[in-house]
C-alpha cells in the first residue's frame, strides 16, 4: 500500500466520521423541531451513536487536536466504576450515619472484587 492510499483511507475514515455526526445533528434538529420529547431523542443518539460507533469516532477526531485532545481524553476517558468507586466512598459516610454499616461492608466487598476481577482480566487479557 503506498503512502498516498494511506491518506485516502485516513481521510475517508475522517470524513464517514463527521457525515455520521452530521446525520446526528440533523436527526436532533429535526426531533426539536417536530416537537419529540427530549428523552426519545437522547435514546435515539445513544443508541445510533454506540451502533455506529460515532463517540469513539468523535474522541479520536478530538484527540488529533495538538497538546489539548489528548488531555481531553484522557479526562473524558476515565473508567466508570472509578468514577462509580469515588461516589460509594461519599455514599457511604453517610450511610455509615444512618446504620447501614453491615450493607457498607457487603459493598466494600463486592467492588474490591469487582476491581481485582478487572485487574485479573487486563492481565490475562494482555498475555493471550
Amino acid at each position: 500500500m503506498s503512502r498516498f492510499q494511506n491518506y485516502k483511507s485516513f481521510l475517508r475514515s475522517i470524513l464517514k466520521i463527521i457525515l455520521l455526526w452530521a446525520i446526528i445533528g440533523v436527526i436532533v434538529a429535526i426531533g426539536i423541531k417536530l416537537g419529540v420529547d427530549k428523552k426519545i431523542i437522547a435514546v435515539s443518539v445513544a443508541f445510533l451513536g454506540f451502533v455506529t460507533n460515532a463517540f469513539a469516532g468523535l474522541m479520536t477526531l478530538i484527540a488529533f487536536v495538538p497538546i489539548v485532545g489528548p488531555l481531553i481524553i484522557k479526562v473524558v476517558s476515565l473508567p466508570l466504576f472509578w468514577i462509580l468507586n469515588g461516589i460509594g466512598y461519599i455514599l457511604s459516610a453517610f450511610a455509615v450515619k444512618q446504620g447501614y454499616a453491615k450493607e457498607i461492608i457487603n459493598y466494600r466487598v463486592l467492588t474490591v472484587v469487582f476491581l481485582l476481577g478487572m485487574v485479573v482480566g487486563f492481565i490475562i487479557g494482555s498475555i493471550f
